[in-house]
Order: structure tokens, then sequence, then C-alpha cells
């Protein structure tokens, strides 16, 4: 509900001022409390679970793949391609790389993230999800987390179309943006321990990809150097509370995610209904 008196912190600055200052008296944000309605956003927000939203939005859309052309989960070769979806129907969800970035549809750089190519792919992608996910909400914040999260699967797919362009998807870049956030958090408040852990993680996992087929290891190094670069550039949850810039920031690349869902599915569906496909 709306509150109408009270304090609040200043989402700017972080300071405790009266819901319906006009400014804030330490910084001059102007209207602060937006009318009342800023704390109930930020308590929103504050109480995702960010974890369950990735790993359910990531199995629904897999559900999704496989109704869309039921026949095509039949026709899977060895173990790593049980109930593989059919390119045509990751291509029209926003498979990235291929034919998508030929027609320069930039917008599955970020719709890829929530694609899979197999049951084996999106059970060890989100196996690690829940169990590294949660600890990276807590020290950022879930906005925070996002954002991360978002830019390194954004980054590893982007260099990995630069340099391959072949046709991509899973969250295995932002996975390892995951890994990186924690590292820099390890960094921050020294501690080794951590750090070094993670690092044997990263390393493991990394080479693994080198001995598995249809592992896209260049976007995993990339989901890793964007992930590291959007966790230095935001502050951990326990230094400054998470701000109406980064929730916004959340928000809009939200927005832009299921955009770029609706946008894909129009476009390539409209592609080969024209091919006669």
């Amino acid at each position: 509900m709306r509150q109408t008196e009270g304090s609040m912190l200043c989402p700017r600055c972080g300071k405790l001022i009266g819901v319906n200052e006009e400014r804030c008296p330490f910084c001059g944000a102007w209207r602060p409390g937006m009318f009342g309605y800023m704390p109930m956003f930020r308590r929103g927000f504050a109480q995702l679970d960010f974890t369950r939203i990735i790993i359910a939005s990531c199995g629904a859309l897999y559900l999704v793949s496989l109704l869309l052309q039921p026949s095509a989960i039949f026709n899977s070769n060895g173990i790593f391609n049980i109930l593989s979806p059919s390119g045509r129907a990751l291509y029209q969800l926003g498979m990235t790389g291929g034919a998508s970035w030929h027609l320069h549809y930039w917008w599955t750089l970020l719709t890829a993230i929530y694609l899979h190519g197999s049951l084996m792919h999106i059970f060890f992608n989100l196996m690690v999800v829940w169990n590294v996910a949660p600890a990276v909400a807590n020290v950022y914040g879930p906005a925070r987390t996002f954002v991360i999260w978002t830019v390194a699967g954004a980054a590893g797919f982007l260099v990995s179309n630069l340099i391959t362009a072949s046709p991509s998807v899973g969250a295995s870049g932002s996975v390892f943006g995951l890994f990186a956030a924690l590292i820099v958090y390890g960094r921050r408040v020294h501690h080794s321990v951590l750090t070094a852990q993670i690092w044997q993680w990263v390393i493991l996992n990394f080479v693994i990809g080198f001995f598995i087929s249809n592992v896209n290891v260049v976007a995993h190094a990339g989901g890793f150097v964007g992930g590291w670069l959007a966790s230095m550039a935001v502050h951990l949850d326990s230094e400054r509370r998470e701000s109406l810039a980064v929730q916004g920031l959340a928000g809009a690349l939200v927005l832009a995610t299921l955009a770029g869902f609706a946008l894909s599915f129009v476009k390539v569906t409209a592609l080969l209904s024209h091919a006669g496909g």
C-alpha cells in the first residue's frame, strides 16, 4: 500500500528522510518518495527470489520450445542431446547467432540466455544456478544480481557471435558471470579462501567445456569477463542499498528481454510462413 507518512531511505543517497519530502535534504533528489509509492516499490523488488524466477523462466521456455515442434524431440542422438528442441523452435523463441545475427536481431543476446538445447543442457546449467545464484543475490541484492546475470550472458553471446557467429543458446555465459561476481566479492572483502575455491570451479568448468561437443567455450569466457566488469561497476548490498537507478535498469532489462521474445516469435514465424516452412 502507498505510504503516506513516516520515514524511508532516500533511493539516491541512502539517508533517512521523510516519505513526503519534496527534496532530499542531504542529496537534493526531487520527490525521493515518489508520492509515497517508492517504499512499496523497493520492498517489492527486494522480496523477489532471483534464483526461483530464473529457474522457472528457463524451465517454462524449455517446455515451450519442445511443444512448438514436438516431432523434433525424437530425433536426438546421444545422451547430451536427449529431448532437444528443434532449431526452428529455438529461433522462434530467440536463439542468437546464425540467421538471427545475420538478420541483426540484437535482442537475441538477451533472449538466448533463457533457452536450452537439451535436457542435459538445462539440467546442468540450472543445477549451478540453484547452488550459486542465492549467494550472489545475498551479497549484491536481487536487482544488481539480475543486471550482472544479464550483462554477463549478453557479453558472452556478443563475443561468440563476433568470433564464430554460430547459433547458440544457454545460461552458461551468465553462470560464469555469477562465478565472476563471487570472485569480485571475495577480493573486496579479502576472503582468499572463497576466491580460490571459485577460481577452481571456473577453471574446472571451463576446461570441461573443451571435452563436450557443442559447448560454447567462447561464450563462457565472454560471460566471465562481462560478469567481472558488471560486478566491479556495482556496489555490494552491505555497502549501499540498491538504488532506484539500479532497480530501474533491472526492470528495463526485464522489459527488453520480454519484448525480445515477442519480436523473435513474430519475425521468425513470419519468415517461416513466407518461406512455406
